[in-house]
């Protein structure tokens, strides 16, 4: 058997790893990791933007919300679980070709410029208003899947990090930092890693509402109840326009040499150490995590 059968084998075995529920013209996603703090492989991404694709074409759909079962919302991407499934190939969702065969750099840049940039532009543009109820931990890629949303609520207990830097990367793919933050707490939140506290974030415009984890259910519901009522087309034109006018301000474009940057920063890892991330796996980072909190 093949590591690449083998890997097919171990992400076979988690089933429902992403739920799907309408109720009251409000569509659940909800990642379903939590032994693996929704990290998020490639099955994961593709399921996810299945169900977004489910929710727009539901037109009874007036509102989408995004959760994570667990403890923490997510860990993001995922560099160290059984299920990881970086060298499978899926069924593609934007015109890259499949990374899968290719060898160098081509590989992991055709696979992010896939299953990163392109779904989280994808998910960020969808013409139905968006909110990620965050509890706990999102870290790296789980900022991207909160930031691709309208609205974030989080619980008193949240917390948002990119430590990536650490990786010698200049952020993760879906690089929004200087658009979700002042440039100079962007610099700062990437410079040292730190976490930001959902009330910290809150202050910083990140996070539209503070939550408890007994109340985040109840207080995303109201939200999306009250969103509800407006008319649909309303909704998506008005999206439509304030998107628009961070684009104007340089967001697209801005990303699109941030993922340059990044897969240089692969490219010279791989050169150095042979290593795309650095050294770095998920127990590795995981400890850096640890020791960090305690300085």
């Amino acid at each position: 058997m093949t590591d690449n059968q083998k890997t097919k084998t171990k992400t076979k075995t988690e089933v429902d790893i992403v739920l799907y529920s309408v109720a009251k013209g409000v569509a659940t996603i909800t990642m379903n990791r939590p032994k693996y703090n929704n990290a998020q492989n490639g099955r994961m991404t593709y399921e996810l933007d299945a169900a977004f694709q489910r929710a727009v074409a539901d037109d009874e759909v007036k509102v989408i919300v995004l959760k994570g079962n667990g403890k923490h919302f997510s860990a993001g991407h995922d560099i160290g679980t059984p299920g990881r499934d970086i060298n499978e190939s899926q069924d593609r969702v934007t015109l890259w070709y499949d990374h899968a065969n290719k060898d160098g750099g081509e590989f992991l840049y055709v696979r992010e410029a896939e299953a990163y940039l392109g779904m989280c532009r994808r998910w960020r543009d969808i013409p139905k208003p968006t909110i990620a109820a965050v509890q706990g931990a999102c870290i790296a890629g789980g900022l991207m899947l909160a930031w691709v949303c309208d609205l974030i609520v989080a619980t008193d207990d949240a917390f948002f990090s990119d430590p990536v830097v650490r990786m010698g990367i200049p952020g993760v793919e879906y690089f929004a930092h200087p658009f979700e933050l002042p440039p100079r707490i962007a610099k700062e939140f990437l410079f040292l890693g730190d976490r930001m506290s959902a009330q910290r974030a809150e202050r910083m415009g990140m996070v539209n509402r503070l939550s408890t984890r007994e109340t985040l259910d109840a207080d995303v519901d109201a939200i999306a109840a009250k969103i509800g009522t407006m008319p649909r087309l309303g909704l998506a034109l008005t999206k439509q326009a304030i998107n628009n006018i961070e684009d104007l301000r340089g967001k697209r474009t801005g990303m699109d040499a941030a993922f340059a940057w990044h897969h240089f920063a692969h490219g010279h890892n791989e050169l150095v150490s042979g290593d795309k991330l650095g050294g770095f796996d998920a127990k590795k980072m995981a400890e850096e995590n640890k020791n960090q909190d305690k300085t």
